[in-house]
């Protein structure tokens, strides 16, 4: 048991740094950020490899830490609204999958409901700073301006758990 909680805080903080480093790799084009999403993926990972409530903290400490340390993404109201739909990506990717023992199910709906946390979040923090937070804006920066990185996601993290499903790595598996 001891062993077992051990490698999960390994991991998880693990996570928490590729989530860290890797929005570096699109820094030079902040564009690119927003379109790939290169934070999104250790915590979807996370939540396939340690289960929901750990990649829940995993989602929730990434992207404030990433602003306190870097200052990338501002803290108020970008990086609390990502540390709410990154916390629901990695809470439902684990919880999802552990029920259904499903990738593509657990991801697709965890993605959904991630950015539908997102976008409750956004229309009040950006409410409470009076600016305008609507449908189209919603739309836009949800699902049209980082569909390259949904489609990643989508091809990308079910190879990679499909394959550590079968070396026998996954938790519960």
């Amino acid at each position: 048991m001891a062993r077992e909680s051990t490698r999960n805080l390994v991991l998880a903080a693990f996570f928490v740094a590729l989530g860290l480093l890797m929005p570096f790799f699109t820094a030079q084009v902040p564009a690119l950020g927003a379109r790939f999403l290169p934070m999104h993926l250790p915590v979807l990972l996370g939540g396939f490899i340690l289960g929901g409530p750990l990649a829940l903290v995993v989602g929730l400490i990434t992207p404030l830490l990433r602003s306190f340390l870097f200052g990338m993404s501002p803290m108020f109201p970008t990086a609390v609204a990502m540390a709410f739909e990154l916390a629901a990506y990695g809470l439902l990717t684990g919880v999802l999958y552990q029920r259904t023992r499903q990738v593509f199910l657990a991801l697709i709906l965890a993605m959904l409901g991630g950015r539908l946390v997102w976008g409750v979040v956004s229309l009040v923090l950006y409410g409470l700073t009076g600016s305008a937070f609507g449908w189209q804006v919603f739309t836009a920066s949800a699902f049209i301006n980082p569909l390259p990185g949904i489609i990643f996601q989508i091809v990308f993290i079910p190879v990679v758990v499909m394959a550590l499903r079968r070396a026998g790595l996954l938790k519960n598996d």
